[in-house]
């Protein structure tokens, strides 16, 4: 059993998503932690790339708690994923997954995700975006709509679940750390908590 070492101030965890994938990814740390409804306008800026899109959402994500946890560590992420430099969003709609999915049909995507920790007491933040790749099998319409029927992954970018049906229409995956493509890039955050005198293991 993983037992968490904290640092003589101890600060709560809290983790500035309403997202229940990295919920749970939060959760295989066994570190307590709190959760908190970040209020962010997650639309890009005008010549934003999307590097600078999820560091600058990262960071809003994790300051926007700060007036009702002063005194915590708290964790911002944001995700898009890319495919010719071109953002592709949470599809919303059946039609939209569909339209997506035959898009990235035989190509390559890549994720990436900005993670911020926030120290709302030293009001110190450290931030980094880790990227994580997958190349998709070629798709057929009728292999979509069956992945769809299953997973409804409307409300995820790329419109797939790798943690769930979604590994399935993929070739490939390329990256550092697997996590990070469900969301919340867990061996980058163990070297954030580390540095806040979080001793994870």
């Amino acid at each position: 059993m993983t037992v968490s070492h904290f640092s003589s101030i101890e600060l709560p965890l809290i983790l500035a998503s309403t997202s229940p994938f990295r919920k749970d990814v939060l959760s295989r740390l066994h570190i307590p932690f709190t959760t908190y409804a970040p209020n962010v306008d997650e639309t890009p800026e005008i010549k934003e790339s999307p590097t600078e899109l999820v560091t600058r959402l990262s960071k809003l994500k994790a300051y926007s708690a700060h007036s009702a946890h002063p005194n915590a560590l708290i964790i911002g992420s944001d995700q898009v994923a890319v495919i010719d430099n071109v953002i592709l969003g949470k599809p919303g709609t059946h039609e939209q997954a569909v339209k997506q999915l035959t898009q990235v049909s035989g190509r390559q995507v890549d994720f990436l995700t900005g993670l911020c920790v926030y120290n709302s007491n030293t009001k110190q933040a450290q931030t980094d975006v880790v990227v994580f790749s997958v190349v998709f099998r070629k798709l057929t319409l009728l292999q979509i709509e069956n992945y769809l029927s299953i997973d409804k992954p409307y409300n995820c970018c790329g419109s797939f679940k790798s943690e769930g049906f979604g590994i399935a229409l993929l070739d490939q995956m390329n990256g550092t750390d697997p996590t990070a493509i469900i969301g919340l890039p867990l061996i980058r955050l163990v070297r954030m908590l580390e540095a806040e005198g979080i001793l994870v293991i």
